[in-house]
């Protein structure tokens, strides 16, 4: 007779059947967005029975509520532990923008799944995404707020509204990706537009000892050149030409 499977194996078995049914929601939801998901094709995929999938979700609301809890509550955990490290802003800056395109790097379906079908569609709204998205603003808050303190941070920047512009230039670049409008298969791209996203961010909150102190540069004066209908204060008015006298045709007698 063959021996029974303990526990922890079923559980490992229950655990692996439920991943692989997940990863096969992901590739439909991908493939054919949330509307033109089915039940059956997520079972085709993931090559187990129609009913099975049932026995781990109860709909494909759960799916996609699932799907974005694993993939969302993975991009935060690494998200904060950057945002909670030592270094300078500049650094975990750029290193948030790895996390997240590095995640489009690994699982591009996912991050599409993330942008499109989550953040953006009406299909989303079954899912808490107000609590999720705040929750990370917050999380980056923090981090800019203890970077001002330090004096890395322009003081006219609201550390709040700083964090959802990096996010939102984030998602921005990752759509550009997602839509098609660049290249995912262009590993040189993607890194060019991970540094644009850095780069231009830092650019406009970062204080700097060399773009942000230093006082703007004081440029000589051009010679010969003026704006248009402006003269010098001491140039001398232009003097008028006498006109001709008139020639005087004589009388004939």
């Amino acid at each position: 007779m063959g021996q029974q499977k303990t526990a922890p194996e079923n559980g490992t078995r229950e655990s692996e059947r439920r991943r692989t049914i997940l990863r096969a929601a992901i590739d439909v939801f991908a493939r054919k967005g949330y509307h033109g998901c089915r039940i059956a094709d997520v079972a085709k995929e993931a090559g187990v029975a129609y009913g099975l999938v049932y026995h781990y979700f109860k709909n494909k609301d759960e799916l996609l509520e699932t799907v974005f809890e694993t993939g969302w509550s993975g991009f935060i955990s690494r998200a904060r532990t950057v945002a909670e490290s030592e270094g300078p802003l500049m650094e975990k800056v750029r290193r948030i923008a790895d996390v997240a395109f590095d995640a489009y790097r690994v699982d591009p379906r996912a991050v599409k799944v993330l942008i499109l079908e989550i953040a953006r569609s009406p299909a989303g709204a079954r899912i808490n995404r107000q609590t999720a998205f705040v929750d990370v603003i917050r999380l980056s808050a923090q981090m800019f707020t203890r970077a001002k303190e330090s004096g890395e941070l322009r003081p006219d920047v609201d550390p709040l509204l700083a964090s959802a512009l990096l996010f939102g230039s984030i998602e921005m670049g990752l759509t550009a990706f997602v839509v098609g409008l660049a290249d995912a298969r262009d590993t040189a791209m993607l890194e060019r537009a991970k540094a644009q996203i850095a780069d231009s961010f830092l650019h406009g909150v970062l204080l700097s000892g060399a773009s942000s102190k230093a006082e703007p540069a004081k440029h000589e004066p051009v010679k010969h050149e003026l704006p248009r209908g402006e003269e010098p204060q001491d140039a001398a008015p232009p003097k008028r030409e006498k006109a001709a006298p008139k020639s005087r045709t004589p009388k004939r007698g």
